[in-house]
Order: structure tokens, then sequence, then C-alpha cells
């Protein structure tokens, strides 16, 4: 086996201690189904960007580990939902 962080640590001794507990089948229904409408796509957009700024998109996604478009849509749903918010420090 693998070195698990300290952060799994605790998860799995958490787990081992029997705090978790499942999800009664209506609950998980539900998340199930409020996960598979958040990431549901069924919108085309087109917009034109900097090459600059692109780029930038492009590295930021290749630190989060995940592909540019799906960073662009994450930032958009963030601020369409009001969770996105200014640093302080910008």
């Amino acid at each position: 086996m693998s070195a698990i962080d300290r952060e799994e640590q605790e998860l799995l001794e958490s787990y081992e201690k029997g705090e978790w507990k499942p999800l009664d089948p209506d609950a998980r229904a539900r998340y199930e189904t409020a996960a598979r409408e958040m990431f549901r796509k069924d919108r085309r957009l087109n917009i034109r960007i900097s090459g600059r700024d692109l780029d930038r998109i492009k590295r930021r996604a290749l630190i989060e580990g995940i592909p540019y478009q799906t960073l662009i849509a994450s930032v958009l749903h963030k601020y369409a939902s009001g969770r996105l918010r200014e640093r302080d420090d910008a």
C-alpha cells in the first residue's frame, strides 16, 4: 500500500471508527439529480478573448489539472450563482 497523506489518514480513521453513515436512498437520488443538473451542458457560447488571457487561463487549468474549458465554465457558473468573490488584494 502506498503512503497516504494526513487528510487521507484522518478520513480512514473516521471511517474505521464507524463515523460514516450511508445516505438514505431518497437523499442519494436527490443529490445525484442535483449533480447531473449542475453539470449538464445544454447551451453553446462563443466568445472572443485576448490571447494573453487565454494563455493565462490555460496555465491555471494545467495547474488545477483540468481542461481549460472546464475551468472557464466553472468560473462562469460561480459568477452566475453569486459564489465568485473578488479578492481584497486585487
